[in-house]
């Protein structure tokens, strides 16, 4: 191990600065065009939209969030009327989650502002840089499972 390393120097310092400067840039935008929703509850909005029926569980593995996070959002949407949650028919322990039309209507709106703030942020990367910085980041991944 090298002690004279930079944090500036170390891949993965960088991959999570440029993940944090984006979250906060998207917030800003969502916050600036009148949304009042985070980033996390849209991403847990969006991952029950995309795959509805899922349980609590997955739907928080699905979003790299652990299981407490996760029930404060759902809770913190079923009062802003955004999901319904209701009795899962089989298992009395756990719920099942359902957008309600409000919040089908919020992913709709904000669809707009969130291709945006992708666009800007990979501004001057061009496609073919793209696609190899998602191979890299898929090999990293498969690496980290092995």
């Amino acid at each position: 191990m090298n002690n004279d390393e930079n944090l500036e120097d170390i891949l993965f310092y960088s991959l999570e600065r440029s993940i944090k400067s984006y979250r906060q840039f998207a917030q800003q935008q969502l916050v600036k065009n009148g949304f009042n929703i985070t980033i996390d509850q849209w991403l847990l909005l969006k991952a029950i939209h995309n795959h509805p029926g899922k349980t609590q569980q997955q739907i928080a593995q699905a979003i790299f969030k652990d299981f407490a996070s996760v029930t404060r959002m759902v809770e913190l949407l079923v009062e802003k009327k955004y999901l319904i949650r209701f009795s899962h028919p089989t298992d009395r322990r756990r719920f099942q989650l359902k957008l309600a039309k409000t919040a089908v209507e919020l992913l709709h709106d904000m669809q707009p502002i969130i291709e945006n703030n992708r666009k800007t942020a990979l501004k001057n990367i061009s496609e073919q840089q793209i696609i190899q910085f998602d191979e890299v980041l898929n090999l990293i991944i498969n690496n980290c499972k092995a």
